[in-house]
């Protein structure tokens, strides 16, 4: 932790952790490699700060929580265009390319790819013709091969599937990486034509946390690469949502099932009710099953399937909501 981050050692540690990213997401030669200090939500302004250019405008595909601060973050630096937004349906699907709105002329096209309060998750990479396409993929990063070549930029805060929190590593296009669209206004510090030039090394970086996903990378390429978490993915998500579907009603996602996230799963008890739904969380800590409560803005239940999560703990999930349904029907 104390290794300096310019010694031979630790330069070895950052370029193969480089190189692991390249392989495993792969990532076009011509396009760099970014790993910034902080979360996805600096990238919020450092994304609008890097490419509105003369634009001055971009279009937001608001699908929950995530995009929407991203739409109104981009609102201090230009326009922040909502292309689609689904905050009426309480943020439960994802409408199909026809009803968005698309400006031709935007600067670029943000979407979330997963959603972690409402449980909604992109099946696919969205169309949006020559309008640059630009992709926050935090939380489901690292659980299924991505085509990075479709995008001008792609970020993700490292801490769902890929290590400490602290980090976003960013996959960009190189017209955006030599500073063409940034504007006068951006911070060096969130300048991705710096942070290239400089191997993301403009100051400290943050050396832990880029040793312990260097680590997780090696990790991913033993168990088969991005194909291996992808399995992993499908086969808990897919055993939590028959259980949901197969109570006859005492389980409820509210999401659209064409729209439903791998790693986020929320869902209701009768209805929403809350005497029950507290009954739940706490028979489930005894059962040592965890932060199972939804997020406080929506309530509810909500169970996250990130990669750390093996499947022998959705085998105990399931047989724990059958006991308790069992039990609470009536």
């Amino acid at each position: 932790m104390e290794m300096s981050h310019r010694s031979k050692e630790f330069m070895t540690i950052a370029s193969e952790a480089e190189k692991d990213l390249r392989d495993i997401f792969g990532v076009p030669s011509d396009y760099k490699v970014l790993m910034n200090q902080g979360g996805a939500t600096l990238q919020f302004a450092s994304i609008p700060l890097n490419m509105l250019g003369t634009e001055g405008k971009a279009d937001y595909l608001v699908t929950g929580q995530w995009s929407e601060k991203a739409a109104k973050e981009c609102n201090k630096y230009g326009t922040g265009q909502v292309a689609c937004n689904t905050k009426a349906s309480k943020f439960t699907t994802i409408p199909g390319k026809s009803e968005w709105k698309l400006d031709p002329e935007a600067a670029y096209v943000h979407y979330c790819d997963n959603e972690t309060v409402s449980g909604v998750e992109f099946s696919y990479t969205p169309d949006v013709g020559s309008v640059p396409l630009v992709a926050d993929m935090s939380s489901n990063f690292c659980s299924r091969p991505i085509d990075v070549g479709k995008h001008a930029y792609i970020y993700a805060g490292i801490q769902k599937n890929l290590g400490p929190a602290g980090m976003a590593v960013g996959f960009v296009h190189p017209s955006y990486a030599g500073g063409q669209h940034e504007l006068k206004i951006c911070p060096t510090y969130m300048s991705f034509k710096t942070t290239a030039d400089n191997g993301s090394m403009y100051n400290t970086p943050a050396c832990f946390t880029m040793y312990v996903m260097g680590e997780y990378l090696k990790y991913t390429k033993k168990k088969g690469g991005l194909a291996y978490w992808a399995e992993q993915s499908d086969k808990k998500s897919t055993m939590l949502y028959n259980c949901i579907d197969g109570s006859d009603g005492f389980y409820c996602c509210p999401v659209e099932k064409s729209s439903r996230s791998r790693m986020n799963v929320p869902f209701t008890i009768k209805g929403g009710n809350e005497e029950l739904e507290k009954k739940f969380l706490d028979g489930a800590k005894k059962e040592k099953l965890y932060t199972l409560a939804g997020h406080r803005s929506v309530g509810g239940c909500r169970a996250s399937l990130y990669n750390g999560m093996p499947i022998e703990g959705v085998e105990k999930l399931t047989s724990f909501m059958k006991s308790f349904m069992d039990e609470n029907r009536n």
